[in-house]
């Protein structure tokens, strides 16, 4: 994977492309019931505008926003993946559709506990980035997710910007 283009995304089986304004409109209907990795992307060629607050949501009272340093100090030049979550698993029955809505729903200010990625919802067009998605196929979903950050952080030398952790 080059996580340089739509292109190539899709060519390593992923699917949806649908920005976040559509699936929070459809109650990510698109979005299929199976486990496995999802990703944010944003292919605007252009710095980002960040919000001095979050619009996402304060999950047991916790505010999300963090500096807009922070957030500068965390964005990846030339990357279009922002972000690499993940659903189910052997400890989890969570499907993509229940973790991109719950993760959507944050980003709508509601308290749900979808800390990660939390980051997204300080990007002033949040609405237009793109949500994809690819099935697990039997594989730990948290192991295709750890493996999609590790090769990103090969190519960049850092996280998806809005990853916290590896």
């Amino acid at each position: 994977m080059k996580f340089d283009s739509i292109e190539d995304l899709r060519s390593h089986g992923f699917k949806g492309f649908r920005t976040i304004e559509e699936l929070q409109e459809s109650a990510c209907s698109p979005v299929p019931s199976y486990q496995g990795v999802y990703l944010i992307v944003r292919v605007v060629d252009q710095d980002p505008i960040y919000l001095n607050a979050s619009i996402g949501g304060h999950f047991k009272g916790k505010n999300p926003s963090v500096s807009i340093q922070e957030l500068k100090d965390n964005w990846v030049n030339k990357a279009i993946i922002l972000y690499v979550g993940k659903a189910g698993g052997s400890k989890s029955n969570a499907t993509l559709k229940k973790r991109v809505w719950q993760y959507l729903q944050f980003g709508m200010g509601k308290p749900i506990g979808h800390w990660g990625g939390r980051y997204i919802w300080q990007i002033e067009d949040s609405n237009i980035l793109l949500v994809c998605w690819k099935e697990s196929n039997g594989e730990e979903p948290i192991l295709i997710e750890s493996e999609i950050i590790n090769k990103f952080s090969d190519i960049h030398n850092k996280r998806p910007f809005a990853n916290l952790r590896d």
